[in-house]
């Protein structure tokens, strides 16, 4: 079964993604995961992917790609997925570009429900050709719309309440296929951090809230050399790229995510 993709689909968590750029990519889905209020507060999702992701790359071929974030406490299986119409450089010679991400937070007690979905969504993809052509999709719709019918393959011979439940998300998709408030409501801003010994953290952004926010933060130099993101007021702010200059000062290429805020 594919529950994990059938839930991230509920919740909203199908983007596209910002950009071509794999960490990037790996940076906004996890902050799709750590923004679930199930999660503790403070888990290195992103941090958790990249480790992984320097041992063993995650790519499934066929521009899918399921990277996952292995962590130390008990809780439900999650996944985000984002889309990138373009496609990601994915560091594997001779593989087309990944179009579609799945990224799994995978706790302790989950480990053995993770392995089975993805071995399940490998078996969907090896079965069902029409499943790997990722690059005819144009909307997000269509994502769902092919997640969905991956979901039903899974679900070929489980009983009737489970194709029920199946028949409704498809209608929902078709119906309200692009407006999700939680994700269209989401801010992401890039900006620029100066750092270095001796001298006052200098934040650039075109944001006057975060620009105001950023101004007294004592914190934050630190936090991003130290760390890469910072807990910021209801932003989180992670570090993408540096360039480090004469007189160890460094500038940070960052962007600042703000989730939607609920009703």
């Amino acid at each position: 079964m594919l529950h994990t993709i059938l839930q991230a689909l509920e919740d909203g968590r199908v983007i596209e993604l910002p950009d071509n750029d794999k960490k990037d990519a790996f940076t906004v889905l996890a902050s799709l995961l750590e923004a679930v209020p199930s999660v503790p507060a403070g888990t290195d999702i992103v941090g958790a992917v990249l480790s992984r992701e320097s041992v063993s790359n995650t790519s499934l071929g066929n521009g899918w790609a399921c990277p996952h974030a292995p962590v130390t406490f008990d809780g439900e299986l999650l996944c985000s997925i984002g889309w990138s119409p373009a496609g990601i450089d994915y560091g594997k010679p001779g593989e087309p570009s990944v179009r579609l991400i799945i990224m799994f937070l995978v706790p302790d007690n989950q480990r053995s429900p993770y392995l089975k979905e993805v071995s399940t969504l490998v078996k969907v993809l090896g079965k069902h050709g029409e499943c790997r052509d990722l690059e005819q999709i144009e909307d997000l719709n269509a994502v769902r719309l092919r997640l969905l019918d991956m979901a039903h393959f899974a679900m070929e011979d489980a009983g009737p309440d489970t194709r029920a439940r199946m028949i409704q998300l498809k209608a929902r998709a078709v119906v309200a296929p692009v407006t999700i408030p939680e994700l269209e409501n989401m801010i992401i801003e890039p900006l620029m951090i100066i750092a270095g010994p001796g001298i006052k953290t200098v934040v650039l952004t075109q944001n006057r809230e975060l620009a105001d926010l950023t101004k007294d933060d004592e914190t934050l130099g630190a936090a991003i050399t130290d760390k890469s993101w910072h807990e910021l007021k209801g932003w989180r702010i992670v570090r993408r790229g540096s360039t480090n200059y004469q007189g160890d000062r460094v500038v940070y290429d960052c962007f600042a995510i703000q989730p939607a805020k609920k009703e």
